[in-house]
């Protein structure tokens, strides 16, 4: 079964997870230069597949969903006033 927590880079090569150093430990040249904090983002692997999709479609369904049960509320709501 695959780590959830690793990352896969631009090459396809899977990365293991970092492991926390102490700041003391670091040298100065390991520090990320600006250009390197830009550069876009290893895509998150999950059991061996894209998370980022998954995500996307999640949130489309909650969002419907959760619209979906306040418009059934509001409806409640409607009904209720004219029965007065």
């Amino acid at each position: 079964m695959a780590d959830p927590t690793t990352t896969e880079t631009g090459t396809g090569a899977v990365s293991a997870p970092a492991t926390a150093v102490p700041v003391a430990a670091v040298p100065v040249a390991a520090v990320p230069t600006p250009a390197a904090v830009r550069a876009k983002p290893a895509k998150t692997i999950d059991a061996g597949k894209q998370a980022n999709r998954r995500i996307g479609v999640r949130l489309v369904i909650y969002t419907v969903a959760t619209h979906a049960f306040a418009g059934f509320i509001l409806l409640l709501f409607e009904l209720g006033n004219r029965n007065k």
